[in-house]
């Protein structure tokens, strides 16, 4: 197998600890960088490689790739679309984060076994405290998008007091799902299935969960006249930083969110399991924030 690999500056001294991003069309991804950034302040031997699934000789299932990575060597993976869900049956532990999300986005190797985490929900908590006012209404709020990711951030909605969560998928059949899952853990009357984005009308917040926004699959998530300036709206697209619905709402004077603290806090987290260190979080930052790429192809996980 081949993989396009970055190297601490320090790599070289020893055996490198080696960790991957694997997924589908993940080549405009910001987190090798990230971690790459700790690595080097931390004078890590630290290796971080692109394995993508449209780029790469894998094997045909899923478990049969985990079964070959763990073999070479890697440490630990970070996982995304469309593996958030499906490299569960093939872990040995689940820790609580990824229980009660039902996603996994990190997994981390050891003692010839594998441990699920779900590092989502922890940044984009994160992020809500630190990037928005404390007083912003909540008793009401949209979230667009009901898969691996949309499950984080339910939960972390909830978790941060929003009051009542109206959920929104095209595939009603997956909202249900997600429904169902967060009303055993949060009561029936704080969780709902919402019908169409007119509900925005009656909201105090719209978070996006969906991929609408990256630089694949440009646009807006909802149609642009339902953003209210009382809305406060977050996306977790973070690349590009600013999406089109944060433009949208920015203009009509919302409190907004980009979706980079949401990266930078997952990178955060996903790094701490991966070395059983502290990273500078001022060193992840400008990686993530950098203008370019090496060799940018365009997608954000």
């Amino acid at each position: 197998m081949v993989v396009t690999q970055a190297r601490s500056p320090r790599a070289g001294s020893g055996q490198a600890l080696r960790v991957g991003l694997l997924g589908q069309g993940i080549g405009g991804s910001r987190t090798p960088g990230m971690h790459m950034a700790a690595a080097g302040a931390l004078g890590l031997d630290y290796q971080y490689d692109f394995i993508d699934v449209l780029e790469r000789d894998l094997p045909p299932t899923i478990g049969e790739t985990l079964d070959l990575l763990q073999a070479e060597g890697y440490r630990g993976l970070n996982v995304t679309y469309p593996f958030k869900q499906a490299v569960i049956p093939h872990l040995d532990e689940l820790s609580q984060d990824a229980q009660l999300v039902g996603a996994v986005n990190t997994i981390v190797f050891g003692n010839g076994r594998r441990i699920g985490h779900n590092t989502d929900c922890w940044g984009f908590a994160m992020s809500f405290r630190q990037g928005l006012p404390n007083d912003i209404a909540r008793e009401r709020v949209l979230l667009l998008g009901a898969g691996g990711a949309g499950r984080a951030v339910a939960h972390a909605l909830l978790d941060e007091n929003v009051g009542r969560l109206f959920i929104l998928d095209p595939d009603r059949k997956r909202t249900d799902e997600l429904v169902d899952v967060l009303r055993t853990h949060f009561g029936p009357e704080r969780v709902l299935g919402a019908d169409d984005a007119e509900i925005a009308a009656e909201v105090d917040g719209i978070v996006n969960a969906s991929p609408v926004g990256m630089e694949k699959l440009p646009g807006c998530p909802l149609p642009e006249r339902l953003i209210a300036p009382h809305h406060f709206v977050a996306d977790i697209v973070y690349f590009p930083p600013e999406t089109e619905l944060i433009r949208a709402a920015t203009g009509k004077g919302c409190a907004v969110l980009p979706g980079t603290g949401m990266a930078l806090w997952q990178a955060v987290r996903a790094f701490e399991l991966f070395t059983g260190k502290e990273p500078d979080i001022s060193v992840m930052k400008p990686a993530l924030l950098a203008a370019s790429l090496p060799e940018k192809r365009g997608v954000a996980e």
